[in-house]
């Protein structure tokens, strides 16, 4: 099958790239000539586990394509994937703006009976927004279909996920549109989820606001822990084991940051008050978030007796492991923080360094993990990377001034720690 991607962020060139991979002819497109030119070079822009070697391979073998505009890479293609940012407006309300352009520019490239697929997060209600544009832009209506088909991928296993999903998610107005999808999506033996539109929309907010509602409620939990001498992974042991609530996302910890779940919790409210509703639920869910990481360094601020004058060293930038991504990172609240309560920070991570230097340059990036600990009053472990495992806490413990371990994912093990000689604090115990 034809198919066109718009859009080569973590969505899109994943998709387009694994589309390529199952035999089918992509183009994606990107209007950043900078990023044209590194694609086409078989150089990923993200860091994603797998992404550029089969980048490279779809090149190679002439599956996918890269385009610096839709005029040049919509004809003849079957279906449209938009797959541009939705970032969140000063209110928190999903910005289309991109979604806008990019239906515009569709409709001046649109000649054949074209499925056009959302895969953007978007609000209920966009797929209408698109086809108005369309038809508003001379499109006749029998030209086209628009299909909401978010996606569930993460990132560090993006490329996994877009080959094995655990379910395809197709919204249609007419039932005749999915059959394209149908057959896109045929070799990955996936269910399907054929709904209306609307529901298609409201799927993924929905999805990713109740897994921002789980790892609130268990950080908040994690509080009631540190005041009452419970442990919160054992309470969260004990409660995952109950098959209607399952283990996942019930590690307590930092909070929740990335492009995703933050953007989709403010958005799911927005939406709600767009529609009368005021949705207090999700507000707190944020709310406990944001005051997550606070609590953590009120606790670290406390025990050093103020950050002017101290060292500190952060151990990972990333929101998460396996990614490069610094968007909404816990990492950056830590840092600001302590730059501005005096403190000096030294910070490591194998892949986001860079992306946190442009933001702040007067922090010490160091070339290895160890290297953070040296001279530091305390240590923060903020991401936690496998490779992580392999610091000798003993050796770290030795060439603190403070030898004070703050862990934020709960991912020592207490003992551990403090046999190594580190004086241990970690969330919810």
């Amino acid at each position: 099958m034809r198919i066109a991607v718009i859009g080569t962020g973590y969505v899109g060139l994943v998709t387009g790239v694994v589309m390529a991979d199952l035999g089918n002819d992509v183009v994606c497109i990107d209007n950043n000539p900078d990023k044209v030119a590194m694609l086409r070079q078989g150089k990923s822009p993200i860091f994603e586990p797998g992404l550029e070697p089969l980048l490279q391979q779809t090149l190679r073998n002439g599956q996918l394509r890269i385009a610096e505009s839709v005029a040049e890479g919509l004809p003849g293609a079957e279906v449209v994937i938009i797959a541009v940012g939705t970032p969140p407006k000063e209110d928190g309300s999903p910005d289309l703006r991109y979604v806008e352009e990019v239906a515009r520019e569709i409709a001046a490239a649109l000649r054949d009976y074209t499925v056009i697929v959302n895969k953007s997060t978007v609000p209920v209600g966009t797929g209408d927004l698109v086809e108005r544009i369309l038809v508003e832009n001379g499109v006749p209506a029998d030209r086209f279909d628009v299909v909401s088909n978010p996606e569930f991928l993460r990132e560090g296993s993006a490329v996994e996920d877009t080959l094995h999903p655990d379910r395809i998610v197709i919204g249609v107005n007419r039932r005749e549109a999915a059959e394209k999808l149908v057959v896109l999506y045929a070799p990955l033996e996936s269910s399907m989820i054929i709904t209306d539109r609307a529901s298609a929309e409201l799927i993924k907010y929905a999805a990713n606001c109740f897994l921002a509602l789980k790892i609130s409620y268990i950080n908040a939990i994690s509080r009631i822990c540190e005041r009452c001498g419970a442990d919160v992974g054992v309470v969260a042991k004990g409660i995952g084991a109950d098959a209607r609530i399952g283990r996942q996302f019930l590690q307590a910890g930092l909070g929740w940051g990335g492009s995703c779940l933050p953007k989709d919790v403010q958005g799911l409210i927005s939406i709600a008050n767009d529609l009368g509703y005021d949705f207090d639920l999700m507000r707190s869910v944020w709310q406990i978030n944001a005051d997550q990481a606070q609590h953590f360094l009120d606790r670290l601020q406390e025990r050093l007796g103020g950050f002017s004058g101290k060292a500190i060293g952060i151990l990972g930038l990333a929101f998460k492991p396996n990614t490069d991504d610094i968007r909404h990172a816990i990492s950056l609240a830590l840092i600001e923080r302590l730059l501005g309560g005096g403190a000096s920070v030294a910070a490591y991570d194998p892949e986001a360094a860079s992306n946190v230097r442009a933001l702040y340059p007067g922090v010490r990036y160091t070339a290895s993990a160890p290297e953070v600990a040296e001279n530091a009053d305390a240590v923060i472990l903020v991401t936690d990377w496998p490779e992580f495992r392999r610091i000798d806490l003993s050796k770290m413990a030795e060439s603190m001034r403070q030898p004070i371990l703050f862990d934020g994912r709960r991912f020592f093990y207490r003992a551990q720690a403090e046999a190594a000689g580190l004086e241990y604090h970690t969330i919810g115990s």
